[in-house]
């Protein structure tokens, strides 16, 4: 890290930027095993909230690794470092006052937990997107599941590369269980009881 370094104090602050948007800010992290629908279910949530007129941005894994993360492989400490950043860019979000929608496998509890670190008690909400193995090689729409069988991809979690699964999630979807409209009305009545938004 480098020396010589102050934490500047801007004037508008977090709670500012809050009462502008009308709603509090926090990180909904989706995790789960490829193909489990973290993006699909993370997508049709930012819709139903942009339609009620929240401030939402959404950070997906895929695209992240088009930018900011370009230069990460798979192995355990580019995944590392890959959500380290993500939750750095998150936690910039929660400041802006928005509420950031992140769609990762994130397989390891260390670097999720290194995420909730990051931001204030209740502003990290881990939803753990449940969906059987069996379920996502069914879906497999990358064809992912089938190249890491042969070998194709190394490090593939869920095949040759674990998923450690949330302890204590905020929240558990299962994907492979209800529908989309079940899943995402299940997080938008948590939101709603813990107040992040408005009925």
């Amino acid at each position: 890290m480098a020396h010589n370094i102050v934490w500047h104090q801007t004037t508008i602050s977090k709670e500012d930027r809050q009462s502008l948007n009308k709603h509090k800010s926090g990180i909904l992290w989706f995790t789960g095993l490829s193909a489990s629908g973290k993006s699909t279910l993370a997508n049709e949530l930012e819709k139903r909230l942009y339609d009620r007129g929240l401030r939402t941005y959404l950070l997906d894994g895929d695209n992240i690794r088009h930018g900011i993360n370009k230069d990460l492989g798979f192995s355990p400490e580019d995944r590392t470092e890959n959500i380290r950043r993500i939750g750095e860019v998150a936690k910039l979000f929660v400041d802006a006052g928005i509420i950031v929608l992140t769609a990762f496998i994130s397989p390891y509890k260390e670097d999720r937990n290194l995420a909730r670190s990051l931001v204030n008690d209740g502003e990290f909400i881990e939803i753990y997107v449940k969906c059987s193995l069996e379920e996502c090689e069914k879906r497999d729409p990358k064809g992912l599941y089938k190249k890491a069988k042969t070998g194709e991809i190394p490090q593939f979690t869920g095949i040759s590369s674990p998923y450690e699964e949330p302890d204590h999630p905020e929240l558990i979807v299962e994907t492979d269980k209800q529908s989309l409209e079940q899943s995402v009305e299940q997080v938008i009545q948590y939101l709603v009881k813990k107040g992040i938004i408005q009925q």
